[in-house]
């Protein structure tokens, strides 16, 4: 699920007329000040990060002046949380408080209908009430067709035991609270606590909304630039693996980081895996041996040789890594020579320098392995390819012996072959494939043509050209699988090339 930031959950309640504490967004100490001063009032400093339990673990701060609180949001912007440093900054008035409740909407995937959640016990001791005292929690049903009924509210309310006084109101925030959660197709909308002030206001005090990852597209308004719920702002390699799979429908790949903090015993691996299970079981392979996946990264659902190619140039972006490991299922249904091809792509044009085990079970995994050993044995690192029947513990177990034994040869990459004035080039998906045609015209085997599963080329006077129309290559026809490049590099003439850009890396 996407989540939205409290600042930006909390201008989404405003659009819907509930309240919320006066206050603005910082991104500096100074800005802090400014608004403090501009506030003129205590205030609270709250860092913008998707945890729950801000004030025990130190990210909410209380101030009574501009220097007090810009002295505080110093230990702030200091912070880390989860290996990621405190960005921004939420200003508010403080809110002299009478009672607190906590009210959710948010989707019963059991039975598949909105449910409202309601609690006059709410603040931050809410999951210790839903755990040591569930009779203080209240929940009712939405019908998805009816929508929320007025007498339904109120026997919620009633039986939480809301006086007739603030009923009314509560009542009102329901209702509203409803209409934002239909409009913006949320799956959780939370206010913990709402707050009574002193003067008998009712103020989202603070929020949490997740947006359906599948309805994000419906709603730019809300400047949500990753359909995922991340437990931090998303990062450049959060975002750039965001446009990979927002823009190439073939197979699927999720590239997510995780914690960076490293332990003294710990070694950042970079993760690639082949579907969900498989890839779980990786994780905790290598983390038996204090190898620590840095990322998660899936390649599933049989994509392109292309795709997997850029996701192994993500994970190898990560210059903290001192490992390469992939596995999947060991018995995917997917051909695992397109995988192979992707990963080698990768690894030649970084000039491998860690070791990296690749576990490739799966359909045409003798292939596979061939073309990942075979193709990578002149890097400076070591690579190894597996097989089904190899478990996930060897291979695990291989990763960790090569780090601590392997040498890594002569890192210097060979420079390219210079190129002559006679290219020809067509677009693809989502690169561009280049011919040196006075190459081709020396080269005796002829591979690319071979090697084209797709049979999108032919020989035309001794050169390798398009057997299809241009308009067709670059809307499919040609499916990156790689070959041609590979095979013309080992076994013609290197007079292929494929360029396969990453925006922003």
């Amino acid at each position: 699920m996407a989540r939205l930031t409290e600042y930006k959950g909390k201008a989404l309640l405003r659009e819907f007329d509930i309240s919320t504490p006066r206050g603005a967004l910082a991104e500096t100490p100074e800005a802090v000040q400014h608004i403090t001063a501009d506030l003129n009032s205590s205030v609270v400093l709250k860092a913008q990060a998707f945890v729950t339990g801000r004030l025990s673990k130190g990210l909410v701060h209380f101030a009574a002046s501009p220097e007090e609180a810009f002295q505080k949001s110093l230990l702030l912007f200091d912070m880390e949380i989860e290996g990621y440093r405190v960005e921004q900054v939420l200003v508010e008035e403080r809110i002299d408080i009478a009672a607190e409740y906590f009210i959710s909407i948010f989707i019963n995937d059991e039975k598949s209908v909105p449910v409202i959640m309601f609690s006059a016990s709410g603040g931050t001791g809410i999951e210790n009430t839903a755990e040591k005292s569930p009779e203080a929690i209240f929940t009712t049903e939405i019908d998805i067709i009816k929508g929320l009924r007025r007498e339904a509210g109120i026997a919620l309310l009633e039986k939480a035991g809301v006086s007739h006084s603030d009923r009314d109101q509560l009542l009102e925030i329901l209702f509203n609270l409803w209409d934002a959660a239909r409009r913006f197709e949320a799956r959780t909308l939370e206010i913990n606590p709402l707050v009574k002030s002193t003067n008998g206001e009712f103020i989202a005090a603070d929020c949490r909304i997740s947006i359906d990852d599948y309805a994000v597209f419906r709603h730019p308004e809300l400047g949500i630039e990753i359909a995922r719920e991340l437990g931090r702002p998303p990062g450049k390699l959060d975002r750039i693996a965001y446009q990979i799979e927002a823009t190439d429908y073939r197979g699927t790949f999720y590239f997510m980081l995780l914690d960076q903090e490293l332990s003294a015993d710990e070694q950042p691996i970079g993760f690639h895996g082949a579907g969900g299970g498989g890839s779980m079981m990786g994780m905790d392979a290598l983390a038996r041996r204090n190898l620590k996946p840095v990322n998660f990264c899936d390649t599933s659902g049989n994509p392109p040789a292309s795709k997997v190619y850029r996701a192994a140039m993500l994970i190898l972006s990560q210059e903290e890594i001192i490992g390469y490991f992939g596995t999947g299922s060991g018995v995917a249904s997917q051909e695992q020579f397109h995988l192979a091809r992707g990963i080698v792509k990768a690894f030649r044009e970084k000039w491998l320098s860690i070791p990296a085990v690749m576990r490739l079970g799966g359909n045409g995994e003798d292939e596979a392995v061939r073309i990942l050993e075979q193709y990578t044995a002149d890097l400076p690192a070591p690579v190894e390819g597996y097989k089904k029947d190899d478990t996930v513990e060897f291979c695990a177990e291989r990763l960790e012996y090569l780090l601590s034994a392997s040498e890594i040869k002569d890192t210097r990459k060979p420079p390219p072959l210079p190129a002559s004035g006679n290219q020809f080039s067509f677009a693809t998906l989502t690169g561009e494939i280049t011919f040196d045609h006075d190459r081709c015209l020396k080269c005796e085997s002829q591979i690319c043509i071979t090697a084209c599963t797709p049979d999108i080329l032919k020989i035309e006077n001794g050169k390798p050209v398009l057997n299809v129309d241009v308009e067709d290559a670059r809307n499919g026809k040609c499916i990156e699988c790689l070959a041609c490049e590979l095979e013309c590099h080992f076994h013609g003439n290197q007079g292929c090339r494929i360029e396969l850009p990453i925006e922003g890396l």
